[in-house]
C-alpha cells in the first residue's frame, strides 16, 4: 500500500502559525505519512539560520535581510506580539507545559524525514540565498509542490 501524502504551504512568517505547522507535519509523519512542507514568501523565515552568513547582496536585498527575522526562534507572533514581549511569554508558557519550541520541531521534522521544501521564487524576489538558509533542506518551485500536493490525502495552508 502506498503511503498517505501530508503537504504543507507556510507561508505564514509567524510563530505560532509556523509551530501549528511542523506539529502537524511530525504528527504526520508519525503516522507514517510522506510530508512535505513547502515554505513560501514569510515561511522562509522558519528557514533561514540565527547567524548571519555573507553573501553578495543588492541594497534592496540587504533591506529585506534585515527586515526579516532571522531563524524560527525570531519569529513574531499573530495575536498579541506586543513589540515582542508576547513571543517570550509564550516560550515561558511551553517551557512550563514541557512543549517543544519550534527550532526543536524543526529539527524532529528533519530526523523524521518530512521533505523541508523552500521556494525558489520567493527566494529570488527576497534575496534569499541557499547559504543562508538551513543544510539539508530542498529548493523547488511551485510546479513541484503542485505534483506532491496532487496526490496529497491532506493538504493545507498555513
Amino acid at each position: 500500500m502506498d503511503k498517505k501524502k501530508t503537504t504543507i504551504v507556510l507561508f505564514s512568517g509567524e510563530y505560532d502559525k509556523a509551530m501549528a505547522a511542523y506539529i502537524i507535519a511530525n504528527g504526520a509523519a508519525a503516522y507514517d505519512h510522506e510530508v512535505t512542507i513547502f515554505h513560501t514568501f514569510w515561511g522562509l523565515n522558519a528557514l533561514r539560520k540565527d547567524a548571519q552568513v555573507p553573501v553578495k547582496k543588492t541594497f534592496m536585498e540587504k533591506m529585506f535581510g534585515k527586515m526579516m527575522p532571522r531563524g524560527a526562534d525570531k519569529m513574531g507572533l499573530s495575536k498579541m506580539n506586543f513589540a515582542g514581549m508576547g513571543p517570550k511569554m509564550i516560550k515561558q508558557v511551553m517551557k512550563k507545559h514541557n512543549a517543544m519550541p519550534l527550532p526543536d520541531l524543526i529539527e524532529m521534522a528533519q530526523e523524521q524525514g518530512v521533505n523541508l521544501v523552500s521556494c525558489t521564487m520567493t527566494m529570488d524576489l527576497l534575496g534569499l540565498q541557499k547559504e543562508e538558509l538551513l543544510d539539508g533542506i530542498e529548493y523547488a518551485g511551485v510546479a513541484a509542490y503542485l505534483g506532491e500536493a496532487s496526490d496529497g490525502n491532506v493538504n493545507l495552508f498555513i
